[in-house]
C-alpha cells in the first residue's frame, strides 16, 4: 500500500479548510501559501475532490473553495478512495484481474489476506473523520490538543 503525494497534500488541503468555520471558503492561493504547495498542484487536487463531492468552488468576491458536508461527516476513506481510486489496491480483484496475468489465482492461498487487508484498513479509515485529522494537525505544532476537552486523536 502506498499513497501519492496527491493524496498526502489532499487530506492536508482538506484540514486546512477544516479548520475554518463551516461553510467557510479558501482559495487554492491561499492553501497553497500556507501549506507550501504549489498553486497548480493544490488547484488539481481540489478538482478532483470535487468531482468526488467533497469540495465545491465558487467565483467571485467571497467565492474560493469549501467543504460540501460538515468535517465530521467526511471520513478518510472517502478522501482516499476519491484521490487514489482505493484504500488498497487487491490484484485479485475481479475488476483488476484482466490487466495481470496470475496463473495460480484458483489455489491461491493470499487472497484472503489481501482481501482481509482491503476490509481492516476501509474499516479504519471509515472511523477517521476529517475533524479529526484537523484537530490532530491543530495540536501538533505544539503538542496541546485543541477543543478545550478530552482528546479524541487518531
Amino acid at each position: 500500500m502506498r499513497y501519492t503525494t496527491k493524496t498526502e497534500y489532499g487530506v492536508i488541503c482538506l484540514a486546512h479548510m477544516a479548520r475554518k468555520e463551516w461553510p467557510g471558503a479558501s482559495t487554492a492561493k491561499e492553501i497553497a501559501e500556507h501549506e507550501g504547495f504549489s498553486v497548480p498542484f493544490t488547484e488539481k487536487i481540489l478538482q478532483g475532490l470535487r468531482k468526488a463531492g467533497i469540495t465545491a468552488s465558487q467565483q467571485g468576491n467571497k467565492g474560493g473553495w469549501t467543504l460540501t458536508r460538515q468535517p465530521s461527516v467526511i471520513t478518510l476513506r472517502e478522501i482516499v478512495e476519491a484521490l487514489e481510486g482505493s484504500t488498497f489496491e487487491t490484484f485479485c480483484d475481479l475488476k483488476r484481474r484482466d490487466s495481470i496475468v496470475c496463473r495460480h489465482f484458483s489455489i491461491c492461498k493470499l487472497k484472503p489476506i489481501w482481501y482481509k487487508t482491503k476490509e481492516t484498513l476501509d474499516g479504519l479509515y471509515e472511523k477517521i473523520t476529517l475533524e479529526q485529522i484537523a484537530e490532530d494537525m491543530m495540536g501538533a505544532a505544539d503538542g496541546v490538543p485543541r477543543g478545550g476537552g478530552k482528546r479524541r486523536g487518531l
